[in-house]
Order: C-alpha cells, then structure tokens, then sequence
C-alpha cells in the first residue's frame, strides 16, 4: 500500500505506536545493524586492500579516514535533523511538515556536500596535513581523497536518505541501500587493486563509485511513493523556515562527527609522533572498534524513531520501555564481543597488516579500547533519546564529550607523561567519564517525564 494514502499513514502510525516495543525496536534495529556494518565492512575493507600497499598507504587511510568523518557530520546533521523532525510531525499526524523536514535536508546535504568538494578540491594538500598525513603518507591520502570528495554530495545526501527512511520506519529500505554499497565498496577493492593493480587509487574510485550506486538505490524509495514524506523543491522551499530547527536538531550530529574527525586529526598527529607503524595501528584499531560499535550503534538507530514517533504521539512509557531495552540489548551484545576481541586481538590487527611494530601497538590499544565498549551504550541511547525528542541542548552536550571535551585533552595530555600508552590509552578513559556525566541526564529525565498524554516537559513534538 502506497504510504501516501491515508489508509497506508494509519496503517504505519498504528505500526509504530502500538507494536510492542522491544519488538518494534529490534525489527527496526537489525536492518540498521546491517547497515552499519556493512559501512563499517567496507571502511574495513578499504583498511585490508590498502594495508597490502604499505605501511604508509595503510596510514592514508587512517587520514582519509577524518575526512569522511566530515562528510558524515554534516550529512548526519541534515539527516539526524530533518529526521527527528519529521518523526515527531508523523507522530502527530502532520505528514506535510514532515515532508518539507525531508525535502529542506536533503537539498541542504546536497549543497553542503558539492561546497565541500570544490573547497577540498582547491586546498587538497593543506587539507591533508591537516588531518595529520606525514610527508611519507601525503602522496597515497592525496590521491585516495580526491575520488571521496568528488563523490561527496552524494556521500552527504545518502546519510540524509539513510536517516529519513530510518526515522520513518522503513529501515529494510535504508539497509538495502547501504549494504550493496558496502559490498559493491569490497568487491571494487578487490578487482581494482588486486586484479587491475591500481593502487590506493583503485580503492579511491571503488568507494566513490559504491556510494553513487548506493545513493541511488537509497533514493528510489522517494521516487516510487513508498515514503510517507516526498522529496521537492518547492516543499524545501516552503521548509526554508525549517532550517534553523533542522541544523538545531541535528547540532549533535554534527558535533559528535565533527569532533570524531578533528579527534581523528589530533590521534594521527600524536600518534605520527612514533612513526607510520603507530598511525597505521592506530587507524586498524579505530576500524575494529568501530565494527563492533556499530553493532550497538544500529540497535540504539532502531530506538531513535520508536522515541522520536511516540515522543510526538505523547505515548511517554513506550519511550520509557524503549530507552531501557536498547541500552540492555546493547550491553549484553557489546560486552560479548568486546571480549571475544580481546581474546583475538593479536589475530586482528595481524589480519590488516604483518608488521611486527604494528601488530604490537595495535594489540596493545585494541584490548584496552575494547574495555570501553562496556560503558559506551549508555551514552550513546542517552544522546539518541534526547535528539530524537528535541532536547537539543541535552543531545549536543552529551555527543561532545567522547570525542570533544575528554577525549581531545587527553591525547594532547598523556602522551607527555607515558608516551605512546598515553595515546592508546585515551579513548577508553574518555568513554569512562563521558558514562559518568551521562548517567545522571538519564536519571534527570525519565523523574521528569510526564504520564501519557499530557504535554512535554523537554523537547518538542
């Protein structure tokens, strides 16, 4: 049934408001699990195909790495924002407004994404010592982030697809897209470099050319009327007063990714201290723990849409029973395989690169950043719960604290007291005390929260 008519927007809103939620949650939890792993496979993948260049091009990637981060925090910031909005317009029966949330974000991704390319494009080599490229690894980032800037308006506007679709409910679309880029992306590496011997370069068009596929296999829900919201001009045109409550929402976004990369800047300059080995070890680790991450992180963008949906429709102790499932879910499945990786670790890092020097700094990093993953899902359902309700304010102070007001200090700090342990160390004492100053949001929030169906406290429907 076309999710236009009005029979097909109460068949969904009855979906989402009435199915239990842990059930609910997990069937829109798993297609974006997929999904996020399958980003998360081929940025692993990109990882293995290049390590067989290099020790140095295996750095590049590393540093491309930052780059990407960028293009993810601004297309998350149109994304998260046009997609909280339009949950909650759904949740409350306003499919124009959530139309015109949908149709402002992604022309905004879009021209953020093509002002990102020309300005990359022009400043490539100072753009790349910037996120920490030494001079032995400049020439191999240089070449492989020229074909991910060329394909960064469509990176952008995939993140916006992703996200809609994911707050609308129909995530099995969202995962479809973004896991046949993600093997399109394994595959390309493969033929490109091991088959055509490209070098990083064929690793540069495979991933751009994946992403432009992927782009358009995410937009093709839109474009056959199987959304409720629809994509046009004149609606992003209508929305522009929308913009403001868009980039609002989605601040948190495009903080938590945007410190992602600048963290991603500091850790390769700190670690390029001690040579390639550390940041070719650095980046391996980052990627494993990424993969695991992502698990929870899928889990916990299945609940986004049940709290935003349900914040709207004010049906309060669904968002209750929501929160206290995925942060549940996420601790048993992250704590299983944080230790499954310590146990592997060695093997791990091996798998990427066979140098010796990498493989004993990465063990090392990957077993204690792998501790971390027992306090992340806390923090993390903290700042999807208050960005899918509107609390900006709450969202944006949370998402800095990982990667921004602990994380940065203390890369910058430990390294001049235990050296490279201090830049192995940084991340697991950053998710400690980012757990420590999120717990008592948590607390605040849920004593505050109203019976249902009376007005919010926090937030806005």
């Amino acid at each position: 049934m076309n999710q236009n008519t009005p029979a097909g927007a109460s068949e969904q809103y009855r979906r989402m408001t009435e199915t239990p939620v842990s059930r609910l949650i997990l069937k829109l939890g798993v297609p974006t699990t997929i999904s996020m792993l399958a980003t998360s496979i081929y940025n692993m993948a990109d990882t293995y195909f290049v390590g067989t260049l290099g020790t140095s091009a295996s750095g590049a990637v590393g540093v491309v790495f930052g780059l990407m981060a960028i293009l993810q925090a601004v297309g998350f910031m149109f994304g998260h924002g046009a997609g909280s909005i339009l949950s909650r317009k759904l949740g409350a029966r306003d499919v124009e407004s959530a139309t015109r949330a949908a149709s402002t974000g992604f022309f905004w991704s879009l021209l953020s994404g093509i002002a990102i390319t020309v300005f990359g494009l022009l400043f490539l080599t100072p753009l790349m010592r910037l996120l920490g490229s030494t001079e032995t690894i400049l020439p191999y980032a240089r070449t492989y982030s020229t074909f991910i800037l060329l394909a960064a308006p469509v990176m952008t506007s995939s993140f916006v697809f992703n996200n809609i679709l994911r707050y609308e409910g129909r995530a099995m679309f969202s995962m479809i897209g973004m896991t046949t880029g993600g093997l399109l992306n394994i595959f390309g590496d493969w033929l490109l470099i091991r088959k055509f011997h490209m070098g990083i370069e064929g690793a540069g068009i495979s991933t751009a050319v994946s992403q432009c596929i992927g782009f358009c296999i995410l937009l093709s829900p839109f474009l056959r009327g199987k959304t409720q919201s629809r994509l046009s001009l004149r609606a992003a045109k209508d929305g522009i007063q929308m913009l403001p409550d868009v980039c609002a929402t989605g601040f948190p976004s495009l903080m938590r990714q945007g410190l992602s990369s600048v963290s991603t800047m500091v850790l390769n300059g700190q670690a390029g201290v001690y040579g390639d080995a550390a940041v070719s070890a650095m980046t391996i680790v980052a990627r494993i723990c990424f993969f695991v991450f992502a698990v929870g992180l899928g889990i916990g963008q299945g609940f986004q849409p049940v709290s935003g949906f349900n914040y709207g429709a004010k049906k309060y102790s669904r968002v209750r029973r929501g929160f206290w499932f995925t942060l549940g879910v996420g601790e048993c499945v992250l704590g299983t395989l944080a230790v499954a990786g310590m146990l592997l670790s060695s093997h791990l890092i091996g798998f990427f690169r066979d140098d010796p020097a990498v493989i004993e700094i990465g063990t090392f990093a990957l077993r204690v950043q792998l501790v971390a993953l027992f306090f992340q899902p806390l923090a993390l359902c903290a700042n999807m719960l208050f960005q899918s309700i509107g609390a900006n304010r709450q969202a944006t102070f949370i998402a800095v604290l990982r990667s921004g007001v602990y994380f940065i200090p203390l890369l910058v700090i430990l390294p001049h007291f235990i050296g490279l342990t201090g830049v192995q160390i940084a991340q697991t004492i950053a998710d400690i005390l980012t757990f420590l100053t999120a717990a008592p949001f948590v607390i605040w929030f849920f004593r505050r929260l109203p019976e249902d169906g009376k007005p919010p406290v926090i937030g806005r429907t």
